[in-house]
């Protein structure tokens, strides 16, 4: 009779730390996926801080450029007007369309294309796109892990009493695809 109970609290304990292990590794990857959001966002941050110093750099080049600085202005005040992710994305791609024609338009001036300031912006710039690119592939990793946790058993179980559902990953739209034509 002694040992049956010891063996039923051994049970419950092992089932109790079971709960709270899943609880953690779901609460853990959540704060994960959170977390690499926000660095999207930083990163994000970084990029539209930067514009106005480089629109500011070609202005005194190109100053007959005013349409294609006024887009990439245009474009970075709804990149920092966004509130969701769909949002967010969607002004990202315009800013990364605008800032393109912009350095196209950069090709056209050697003056400008050799300016100390033109050029460690367009440094920081490519810097940032990069950390933007790793910034996304991370929450898009991070994603997979949890949903690999809520997909898989015991996981799936452990997900259904805890509440955790699946997460979507960043979506690249069949437009975002396309290689980028510029115009003038």
């Amino acid at each position: 009779m002694l040992l049956g109970i010891w063996i039923l609290i051994a049970v419950v304990a092992l089932l109790i730390i079971v709960l709270i292990g899943y609880y953690n590794r779901f609460t853990v990857l959540s704060n994960r996926i959170e977390n690499s959001l926000g660095q999207i966002d930083v990163q994000l941050k970084r990029r539209a801080d930067l514009i106005p110093n480089l629109v500011e750099t070609v202005k005194g080049f190109a100053k007959h450029e005013k349409e294609a600085i006024a887009a990439v202005t245009n474009a970075r005040k709804a990149l920092v007007g966004a509130t969701d992710l769909p949002s967010k994305l969607k002004a990202d791609k315009g800013l990364e369309g605008a800032l393109g024609r912009l350095f196209a338009i950069a090709e056209g001036y050697p003056d400008l294309k050799a300016n100390t300031n033109f050029l460690e912006l367009q440094r920081e710039l490519t810097s940032t796109e990069d950390k933007v690119a790793y910034s996304r592939q991370f929450y898009n990793d991070s994603i997979l892990d949890y949903n690999n946790k809520c997909k898989t058993f015991p996981g799936k179980v452990f997900a259904g009493i805890f509440g955790f559902k699946e997460k979507e990953y960043i979506q690249i739209t069949p437009e975002e695809r396309k290689p980028v034509n510029v115009k003038f």
